[in-house]
């Protein structure tokens, strides 16, 4: 089903479901809005967890220090799975992807090229130098031929609204529910999309899928004006039956099963293994993000025949991480440990790969 929500703001903002559609609110909701809630709500059991010597010095990261792994680059040996998708995967770093697809279409997902939004990014410099390196960035006139946009969540390292107002109005934009309000006014064209519902950009079916987070964003700090408002989610890009999977930002719970049930097995998944570490409020942080050995279970359970890593990196934020690349530090000790049928495929920050 597309319903028009309307022109408003001189944006035209289409709401899309479908009949096999989710949406799923929250009970209790004080100040009478609807708020958004994740499918397995609760504690969590997890299949597997490292307790110790988590993160090993190895010989496939060249670091400015081992230990924690910070400033480093991947070195390892590898060979690209035969998987003739005819996908190019270009990881501009922390969540940012680059994707061709064969048919000539390209896609960017998650673009932040800087900081946080204003006033946040104003607050962290000032407060504790909480800012970025950022990015090499896509080339002017690959902005410019860009098809479509898709958007994860709202939080401000998924969502920057400096960048969407460089790349301006040319390409469809593709969000989660209730997230149009956010955008400028510029005659853009939004479709919000539902879990499980699909929308096609030429060759390429779009698929909005569940994950297990949440939504906020700080118009001052401390203030929080979304709480939940807006919809949170991961993409499925598919294309004569292969299959990329962008998880978005997510903890571990049963919807990775759904989403191989929904769709089928994944050829190349994007899955993040960083932000789950705190010392304070570990709990939380993985509940909300996957550690390593989560994605790797993950993946498995999408039946992905090959899986790329993103959230660490030399232009991460590191936020709720010991330094840049300790989660891919603690990835590559976990995949030996575990009885893992998925191949890792690393890509450092700017590089490409075609599947």
């Amino acid at each position: 089903m597309v319903a028009i929500k309307g022109c408003a703001n001189n944006n035209q903002v289409q709401r899309i479901e479908a009949t096999d559609s989710i949406i799923k609110y929250k009970d209790n909701n004080d100040d009478g809005h609807q708020r958004f809630a994740n499918l397995y709500p609760g504690k969590k059991s997890y299949p597997v967890t490292c307790s110790e010597n988590c993160y090993p010095i190895t010989n496939e990261l060249l670091c400015q220090t081992d230990s924690p792994a910070d400033n480093c680059q991947f070195e390892g040996e590898q060979v690209v799975p035969t998987i003739d998708s005819g996908f190019t995967i270009q990881w501009l770093g922390h969540a940012s992807f680059y994707i061709q697809s064969p048919d000539g279409s390209s896609f960017l997902i998650d673009p932040v090229s800087q900081q946080f939004d204003w006033p946040v990014n104003w607050a962290f410099r000032i407060d504790s130098g909480f800012n970025r390196n950022e990015p090499n960035w896509l080339s002017t006139a690959q902005e410019q031929q860009l098809d479509a946009i898709l958007y994860s969540h709202i939080h401000y390292d998924h969502f920057n609204k400096s960048d969407i107002e460089r790349i301006g109005n040319s390409p469809t934009y593709f969000v989660p529910l209730n997230f149009a309000d956010h955008f400028p006014n510029d005659e853009y064209r939004i479709n919000e999309m539902a879990w499980y519902a699909s929308e096609k950009v030429n060759e390429v079916t779009l698929h909005f899928v569940p994950a297990h987070h949440f939504s906020s964003r700080i118009w001052v700090p401390k203030l929080y004006e979304d709480n939940d408002k807006t919809l949170w989610g991961g993409w499925v890009l598919e294309h004569k039956g292969k299959r990329i999977f962008y998880a978005g930002d997510t903890g571990y719970s049963q919807h990775f099963k759904d989403i191989q049930k929904q769709y089928g097995d994944m050829d190349v998944c994007l899955i993040p293994i960083a932000s789950y570490f705190h010392s304070e409020q570990g709990d939380w942080y993985r509940y909300v993000h996957t550690t390593p050995e989560d994605a790797l279970v993950a993946a498995d359970e999408l039946n992905c025949k090959v899986m790329i890593p993103w959230g660490y990196g030399n232009a991460s934020w590191k936020m709720g991480d010991l330094s840049s690349h300790s989660a891919l530090q603690r990835l590559l000790h976990m995949v030996k440990q575990l009885d893992t049928k998925t191949p890792l495929y690393i890509l450092n920050e700017g590089e490409q790969v075609q599947f």
